[in-house]
């Protein structure tokens, strides 16, 4: 009995915590911004607004998406750096801007672990790649024998210079002999508007970015990154059942405020994300768009995005890859 009642007791002192902190953020009368450094129509664009909905009822405050677009989530997360660290400002992001950017480029403008704070992961997701409709190959191996049949030469799209998109084109291309070249687009959504006007033959993006054309028939995914296949394309095969294999590590996605923000807002902000992505509308939709929903404390998320810098670090230093 005495150690129910103690259980009790904890749980209450929680929810009236928790209730006090989301009624501060409602009488603080401020909104709260949820940057995004992609482009509006995107899959990062699309997940932060659904998120950016249900966590308005939950924290009893507005919550805007604004996006800033460029250099690979680098202008946002600069604009992310110089904003006031008062618990108003969110960053959502996948791995490229916060654990390859500072890999691949000499001064990105910002040092994740000095400017930034951790403040909840919610999904992980693979990149895969893409056959525009006007390629006539079916599978991944048709494409290579397409290329080569084409001179060994040929034109792989990617949502940013320098990103893991690109890396994946470069091994691609080493271990079976083509000269890839990987263009680079500002996010995936100009990529896949190019992809279905066939204006280019492939590109390399997240499942979430592609899914939704691949089932309408407009593109074919012919081979997903991680160490399973995705319940979203259970059809479609991981490079290491190909023979291509290094690849397993699969990117997250994540909350990220400024360095400073009270831990007080960061803890209501995770909490309120926590009960949005358990609600089964929420999670259905972002499972339909193939991302795993996994909620990820602060700490758990900051382990996370050390280890997955440190794996990317040495892929990229064995690449020969200099930073820019």
């Amino acid at each position: 009995m005495h150690t129910t009642f103690a259980r009790f007791v904890r749980l209450a002192g929680a929810l009236v915590l928790a209730c006090l902190a989301c009624s501060s953020f409602a009488q603080s009368g401020k909104t709260i911004r949820i940057l995004v450094g992609f482009p509006a129509g995107g899959g990062t664009d699309a997940i932060a607004r659904t998120l950016a909905e249900k966590l308005k009822d939950e924290l009893g405050a507005p919550v805007v998406v604004e996006n800033r677009p460029g250099a690979g989530g680098q202008i946002a997360a600069q604009a992310m750096k110089a904003a006031a660290p008062d618990g108003t400002t969110f960053f959502v992001s996948h791995d490229h801007t916060i654990s390859i950017l500072p890999l691949v480029m000499k001064n990105p403008g910002f040092d994740p672990a000095k400017d930034f704070v951790p403040v909840a992961g919610f999904a992980t997701f693979v990149n895969a790649l893409a056959l525009a409709s006007g390629t006539p190959a079916q599978s991944f191996n048709d494409y290579v024998a397409w290329v080569k049949a084409q001179g060994g030469k040929s034109a792989i799209g990617v949502p940013a210079p320098a990103s893991v998109p690109e890396f994946l084109v470069k091994v691609i291309g080493e271990k079976y002999g083509l000269d890839l070249v990987a263009a680079p687009y500002r996010g995936s959504a100009p990529m896949i508007a190019d992809m279905l006007a066939n204006q280019i033959p492939a590109g390399v993006g997240s499942v979430p970015e592609l899914v939704e054309n691949h089932l309408a028939g407009k593109l074919r995914v012919v081979a997903v990154l991680g160490g399973a296949r995705q319940a979203a394309l259970p059809g479609v095969p991981t490079f290491a059942e190909l023979g291509l294999a290094g690849f397993e590590d699969v990117p997250y996605y994540a909350f990220f405020a400024p360095a400073g923000a009270p831990q007080a807002a960061l803890d209501t902000f995770s909490s309120a994300l926590a009960r949005v992505i358990a609600q089964p509308d929420v999670r259905d939709k972002l499972t339909r768009w193939g991302l795993t929903v996994q909620f990820m404390p602060q700490a758990q998320l900051a382990a996370r995005e050390r280890a997955y810098s440190q794996s990317w670090a040495q892929i990229i230093r064995k690449s020969g890859f200099q930073p820019q």
